[in-house]
C-alpha cells in the first residue's frame, strides 16, 4: 500500500456500494485507472461530493493501491465540464469516449499521453466543438491502444500517396486506385471519408476549428469507422449504441449549430 498520493484526474464513471458509499473509476495522470472506495458519498454535504460529479476532472488525494481498491480523501481544483453535463447530446459523446478510454488500457497502466487526449477531447465537447468530429479522431487514434496500428500515409502495395484510397481488409491498410481490384472485400468507402480519416489519423486537436463537414461525409466517416472497429477491434459499447439511437431521433431535440457549413475543407 502506498503512501498518500496525489494526481490530477478525470472522473470515468461512478456506481454505487452499499447504502451510503461509492466505487468510483478515476483516470489519473501519474498512477492510470484506478478504482476508488469514497466512504460515506452519499452522505449530505460530503465535500467530495462535488470531485465525484459524472464529467468532472481536479486533483485527486488519497491512497493509491497497487492490488485492491484505492481510497480517495480528498480533493481539490474541481472542474466540472458544465456543457456536458446540461447538456444530453455532449454527456452521450462524453460517455463513449470514457468508456471507450476505459476499455482501451489495463487499470493501472501508466499512460499521460492518453489522459491529455481524453482530457482535450472533453474539452472541445464542453466547449460546443463538433460532437462527431472530435469523437471520430479520438476512435482513430486510440485503435493503436488496442493493438490497431495502420499505415494510412501510403497504398500497402505500390506507396503511392495521393489520389483516391479505399481500406483494404485484405492488406490491413490503404489500397491507391490503381490497385482496387487487388482486394474484391475493400470497403467500397467513399474517397472523401477516407480523405479525412488519413487526416484524423494524425490531427491535433488544436486544429480542429479549420475542419467543416457537409452531414452525409460525416456519416460516410463514421461508417468506416465502425467497420474498423467491429473488424479489429470487436467491442461493444452501450454509450456506442446510444449514440446510434440518439442519431436516429434526427433533428428533433438536436440544437441547430448556426455555425455549420456546408463546404468541407
Amino acid at each position: 500500500m502506498k503512501q498518500i498520493a496525489e494526481s490530477k484526474g478525470i472522473i470515468l464513471f461512478t456506481k454505487d456500494y452499499k447504502e451510503k458509499d461509492k466505487l468510483v473509476k478515476i483516470f489519473t495522470e501519474s498512477a492510470g485507472k484506478l478504482m476508488f472506495f469514497v466512504k460515506g458519498a452519499h452522505r449530505k454535504n460530503n465535500p467530495l461530493t462535488p470531485a465525484i460529479m459524472p464529467y468532472t476532472q481536479g486533483v485527486y488525494l488519497g491512497k493509491f493501491n497497487e492490488e485492491g481498491l484505492s481510497f480517495l480523501n480528498a480533493a481539490k481544483e474541481i472542474q466540472p465540464f458544465l456543457k456536458i453535463q446540461q447538456d444530453i447530446f455532449a454527456a452521450a459523446y462524453a460517455t463513449y469516449l470514457l468508456t471507450l478510454t476505459d476499455a482501451a488500457i489495463e487499470d493501472r497502466v501508466y499512460d499521460p499521453n492518453l489522459f491529455h487526449f481524453l482530457q482535450q477531447a472533453l474539452t472541445l465537447l464542453d466547449e460546443g466543438k463538433d460532437f462527431e468530429i472530435v469523437t471520430n479522431i479520438f476512435e482513430i487514434q486510440i485503435l493503436q491502444r488496442f493493438g490497431v496500428l495502420f499505415n494510412w500515409e501510403q497504398c500497402q502495395i505500390c506507396g503511392q500517396t495521393q489520389g483516391k484510397f479505399d481500406f483494404s481488409p485484405k492488406y490491413h491498410g490503404l489500397l491507391c486506385e490503381r490497385h482496387f481490384l487487388e482486394d474484391k472485400h475493400r470497403y467500397q468507402a467513399d474517397p472523401v471519408a477516407i480523405h479525412f480519416i488519413r487526416q484524423f489519423s494524425k490531427v491535433s486537436y488544436q486544429k480542429i476549428q479549420s475542419i467543416h463537414l457537409k452531414p452525409e461525409t460525416k456519416k460516410q466517416i463514421q461508417k468506416v469507422v465502425d467497420q474498423l472497429f467491429e473488424e479489429y477491434v470487436g467491442i461493444h459499447l452501450k454509450s456506442k449504441k446510444f449514440i446510434e439511437q440518439m442519431n436516429d431521433w434526427g433533428n428533433i431535440l438536436k440544437p441547430t449549430n448556426e455555425n455549420e457549413e456546408n463546404t468541407e475543407k
